[in-house]
């Protein structure tokens, strides 16, 4: 890997391995789509345009096929490499992928013509972050929705974390500061279209351990630091 950006810090070797593996599909990416799907509601959007920025190579392609049966599925990253093995997984699933390169603080698509941007575990990589979702409001339809799914401060800041991946620290945030940034921009939601997942992967002092062997009982919302914020928000019709 040796592609730059201004506003978007590379993974590591190892990252970038990790983001083709079984663990990250099954138990990060499928784990948060079926959430973003129960934050949205009944009837989920079926058909349309739908936009992965930060795509990586392609994982979640299948996934969201699935779930909104896009008409158009658009996937955005920074890295060529990643672009080249979305554009293998694609094919392999038989999805007509539209491709590019870019950043997500430069997304070259017209104003309003995207009825889903799905942005999974890439916010926390972008160094120019009002500015990324400063694109996502101006790509999406008025109506259309973000569906956004973060790991926060406490997780990335996390030696674990630090020893393995790579992310602007300067720029991270806490789930609140997250969901108060979506508001500033202007898109709504309510407390029924935001959760806090506590997965063990999540929690890097002991993974959950503790809880698995029944020897604690979870600490309960409100009483943790929130290592995961998932978001199903909307641009408001005007």
């Amino acid at each position: 890997m040796n592609y730059a950006s201004p506003t978007y810090v590379e993974e590591t070797r190892i990252g970038f391995h990790f983001l083709r593996s079984h663990t990250w599909q099954h138990h990060v990416l499928r784990v948060a789509i079926n959430d973003l799907k129960r934050l949205i509601g009944e009837p989920l959007p079926q058909g349309g345009s739908l936009l992965d920025v930060g795509c990586g190579q392609g994982k979640s392609f299948r996934f969201l096929r699935d779930a909104f049966q896009p008409v158009r599925l658009l996937g955005l990253d920074a890295d060529p490499h990643s672009i080249d093995l979305s554009r293998a997984e694609a094919a392999r699933e038989g999805i007509n992928a539209e491709l590019f390169t870019a950043d997500c603080a430069q997304i070259p698509l017209p104003d309003a013509s995207v009825d889903i941007v799905f942005c999974h575990q890439t916010f926390h990589h972008l160094v120019e972050q009002e500015r990324a979702l400063a694109e996502f409001w101006r790509v999406l339809k008025p109506g259309g929705l973000l569906l956004f799914a973060e790991s926060t401060k406490a997780y990335i800041d996390t030696w674990v974390i630090r020893w393995f991946f790579r992310h602007p620290m300067d720029v991270q945030k806490t789930a609140e500061e997250y969901l108060e940034m979506l508001r500033r921009q202007g898109f709504q939601f309510g407390p029924e279209n935001v959760s806090f997942p506590y997965l063990w992967w999540s929690r890097s002092k002991d993974f959950g351990l503790m809880e698995r062997w029944g020897l604690r009982a979870p600490p309960p919302p409100g009483q943790r630091a929130e290592t995961l914020v998932n978001a199903a928000v909307r641009k408001p019709q005007p």
